[in-house]
């Protein structure tokens, strides 16, 4: 079992990172999905306030950089797009989705009772919540506790529930978690004896029945995927896909899908083989980088030094934003570019 000397300071709106480059502010966007209005309020706080960037997680949320810490109107510019529906729980809304399968209307179910339950602000900002269609693309982000096809897994593990409804299961998951942490931010830190209690406390529920059913994955609508380099657009490319579709699904593989586009915008990087690679933010946004991580790695990708596969660079042996999974590591200090 693991014990925490300090609480979680995951980032978000309205307690942001100070990062070297100024404030860091995490937008949880729970299943990935945002609106056209909301992108186009995203890319005008990029341009205004922060770097003139939009950066994708590794969780499928959006991060901006370069902001003023004591300047309130971040904040209220996203609540009223929409995108900060609860100050309490601001930072626990963590919620990911298979994307296009038909599970964000689930993930908005789920996020609004979410919000409306008190005790679950006392969730930690790193606690994550999956809905998986079947497929495993969300199991293997290793949530805390996810809902596929009607059984329950709690950091992988299933917990023995059979058809039970996604929302009322991960809900009740959440608050025995609550119930049994000291100091852990994550189910995957408690010991055997604290996870057996969540079990027993959820087989004990009276959960009811899962209104979806387990069959195959649904067709997904016409999409493009953008997939920028390193995860970072520039504001004026978020504006050009905001303007190509209604609406859009930020993935944790750090891509972006317009649904239903009526374009493509000139310039899009749309290819999947670029969002194989990340790297963290290095220099100079980072004061505990040991090198300019994003220029390099830049620059090894344009000279084709990058072997196949899944790389992450990182500017120190912290690793910040390394993928889930396997993938081969360049690390400044230790072995790098």
């Amino acid at each position: 079992m693991s014990v925490r000397a300090v609480p979680d300071a995951c980032p978000g709106v309205f307690a942001p990172h100070d990062a070297a480059d100024g404030a860091l502010a995490r937008i949880r966007v729970p299943g990935g999905v945002i609106t056209s209005v909301q992108l186009h309020a995203v890319a005008d706080l990029a341009a205004e306030l922060g770097d003139g960037h939009v950066h994708l997680t590794s969780r499928g949320n959006l991060q901006l950089r370069g902001l003023d810490r004591t300047d309130p109107s971040a904040a209220q510019r996203l609540t009223a797009a929409g995108l900060l529906p609860s100050r309490t729980h601001e930072r626990v809304r963590n919620i990911q989705a298979t994307p296009l399968s038909g599970l964000a209307e689930v993930a908005r179910e789920l996020d609004g009772q979410l919000c409306a339950r008190p005790g679950l602000a006392r969730l930690p900002g790193r606690f994550l919540f999956g809905l998986d269609d079947g497929r495993g693309d969300i199991v293997a982000q290793e949530p805390d506790v996810c809902w596929q096809t009607g059984r329950v897994l709690l950091a992988g593990r299933d917990a023995g529930l059979v058809d039970v409804d996604p929302v009322a299961a991960l809900l009740a998951a959440a608050e025995a978690f609550l119930a049994v942490r000291s100091t852990q931010w994550r189910v995957q830190e408690l010991g055997e004896a604290e996870r057996s209690v969540m079990v027993r406390v959820l087989r004990e529920r009276d959960l009811p029945a899962s209104r979806r059913g387990g069959g195959s994955p649904a067709a997904p609508p016409p999409h493009v995927v953008v997939a920028p380099v390193l995860g970072e657009l520039t504001a004026a490319q978020v504006h050009a896909m905001a303007d190509a579709a209604p609406s859009a699904v930020v993935t944790p593989w750090r891509t972006v899908i317009l649904v239903e586009p009526t374009h493509v915008p000139d310039g899009l990087p749309t290819d999947p083989e670029i969002a194989r690679v990340s790297a963290c933010a290095g220099r100079p946004g980072c004061a505990k980088a040991l090198a300019d991580v994003r220029a390099d790695t830049r620059a090894a990708l344009a000279a084709g030094r990058l072997p196949a596969g899944r790389v992450h660079v990182s500017g120190c042996a912290r690793r910040c934003g390394a993928p889930r999974g396997e993938h081969i590591e360049f690390v400044a200090g230790e072995h790098y570019l």
